[in-house]
């Protein structure tokens, strides 16, 4: 079997990652099983580009690989071009973006970096696979040296229409790297869709198939590969003792209303002051005094150094203490924000607990809570899921209720609509959105893009033999319009010899 190596901003820690879960879980089982390398950032951060060395730690059957970023690197690389144009651009935010030369060139200085120490570890059989926008321009510097392996690419996140990403200072560069690949991914059709519309609208590029462009002489195949989660082992958690007994403290915190759940980053493109005023909206529905429902949002932050974050981190701050003093009781707070993260047995616990799974992205690639919502429901008395539309889930998960986020009246009648909803209706809700997670989960995601991968160099050569067939048929049909001319304009009866057409007429058969 081939070694499958793996290449990421960040690499999980195998000690932490059953509790953090996602997709690293799946990640590391399919490395074991295969043998693998896991190779990208460890997380620190040193000084000077001296100190800057790989460190590998044998896991099971897979390598770990790691080097740290110095200071420079963080703030130009990471904070910079990354997460300051990369991330808003693609949620969709140009009005966020910050662009400077230095960060720019310390996007370009870290790929290089990562491609010099990654292509003396790879054997010539490896399968490679780059993971997100951090690393887009990685397989170009894999090809400059000499690696010739398989090289797949995937998109975490959204990919913007082509007049949004063409707005990007160096989209032009960025966008041909992605042409050193074999096969790009996407978590949704219309995503896929606005990168086949950029690769031929602004690169001049052509579809040769429904999953397949050829910009520049160069062949590509881009195509869709939903992310899943691990649902079995989601349920599991779910069910367990330890869950039962959180389950019974949440329901008795939440008294005497329901609870409603969200977990999201602390991030501007969840949406999490709209989901606020939509809740304050749903509490102002029930004037009588009554209280319908809690909300619980965890929301652990992330990229503290960037002014925007620390914008939302306060505004929510204020919207929380507004709504609980507006609406609480001595004996109730209807709005509990906390500001950190959990395991994911926890987690599970408290979706389930939750009548309410209120997932509102202004953008996201997936989201994968809006899965684990409904995979860790009581199936005979299971919650609704609120999504939002433009959420990578909602092209798939169409039996939850699909929400405008950005209309904070049409969330408030959803969440409304939650709560009184009919057990037999949400029964059946929840027995399709149970049915679908179980289509795509996390390995079959993993197993369709790898097979996909590798045979994409064989897909290739077959499109270029039947185009190279269809132009020597082409052309020896022109060689014969020439030597026989009376074959350039037939009458009606040599053309029913010829193509069994009557020229002006009915179509008719040989036989």
């Amino acid at each position: 079997m081939r070694r499958l190596v793996i290449v990421s901003n960040r690499v999980a820690d195998p000690l932490l990652v059953g509790s953090s879960g996602g997709l690293a879980v799946c990640i590391l089982d399919a490395l074991r099983r295969r043998g693998g390398m896991w190779f990208g950032w460890n997380g620190e951060i040193v000084l000077n580009e001296s100190e800057i060395s790989t460190t590998s730690i044998k896991h099971d059957s897979c390598t770990l690989v790691t080097m740290p970023l110095t200071e420079r690197d963080y703030h130009e690389y990471y904070l910079g071009f990354s997460n300051e144009v990369l991330w808003p651009v693609h949620h969709y935010r140009l009005d966020l973006a910050r662009f400077t030369l230095e960060a720019a060139e310390g996007y370009r200085r870290v790929n290089t970096r990562f491609a010099d120490k990654l292509s003396p570890l790879l054997n010539r059989s490896d399968l490679i696979w780059v993971h997100d926008y951090h690393l887009i321009p990685l397989g170009a510097g894999l090809r400059a040296r000499g690696v010739g392996n398989e090289i797949g690419f995937f998109f975490h996140i959204p990919f913007p229409p082509p007049e949004v990403l063409s707005a990007t200072p160096e989209h032009d560069w960025l966008m041909r790297s992605l042409l050193e690949y074999d096969l790009v991914g996407f978590q949704t059709i219309s995503d896929h869709a606005n990168f086949c519309r950029f690769m031929c609208d602004f690169m001049g590029g052509k579809m040769t198939a429904p999953d397949t462009l050829c910009v520049d002489g160069k062949y590509l195949r881009a195509s869709v590969f939903p992310v899943g989660i691990d649902v079995e082992s989601f349920v599991a958690m779910a069910q367990s003792p330890l869950a039962d007994k959180r389950i019974q403290r949440t329901r008795l915190q939440a008294e005497p209303g329901l609870s409603i759940i969200g977990v999201d980053r602390l991030d501007y493109s969840k949406g999490l002051p709209e989901k606020f005023r939509a809740f304050r909206r749903l509490l102002e529905m029930y004037p009588d005094g009554s209280k319908p429902a809690s909300l619980i949002q965890i929301a652990p932050p992330t990229r503290e150094d960037l002014e925007s974050y620390i914008e939302i981190r306060h505004d929510l701050e204020a919207l929380s203490g507004e709504i609980n003093g507006q609406f609480g009781d001595f004996d109730w707070t209807p709005v509990r924000y906390i500001h950190r993260a959990f395991d994911r047995d926890t987690l599970a616990a408290l979706y389930r607990a939750s009548r309410i799974g209120l997932v509102t992205p202004l953008r996201d690639g997936m989201n994968l809570v809006a899965k684990e919502y409904v995979a860790a429901q009581d199936e005979v008395d299971p919650g609704v899921l609120i999504l939002s539309r433009f959420a990578g889930a909602a092209e798939d998960l169409q039996e939850a209720l699909i929400i405008n986020p950005y209309d904070v009246e049409e969330v408030a009648h959803a969440m409304r609509r939650a709560i009184e909803m009919t057990q037999q209706e949400r029964v059946e809700r929840h027995q399709a959105l149970m049915d679908r997670i179980h289509q795509n989960t996390a390995c079959n995601w993993m197993l369709s893009f790898l097979q996909a991968l590798r045979s994409c160099r064989e897909q290739h050569v077959a499109d270029v033999d039947a185009r190279n067939v269809q132009r020597r048929n082409t052309s020896q049909r022109r060689r014969s319009l020439v030597s026989f001319p009376e074959l350039s304009s037939p009458s009606n009866s040599m053309g029913k010899l010829i193509t069994g057409t009557k020229f002006g007429g009915e179509s008719t058969s040989l036989s």
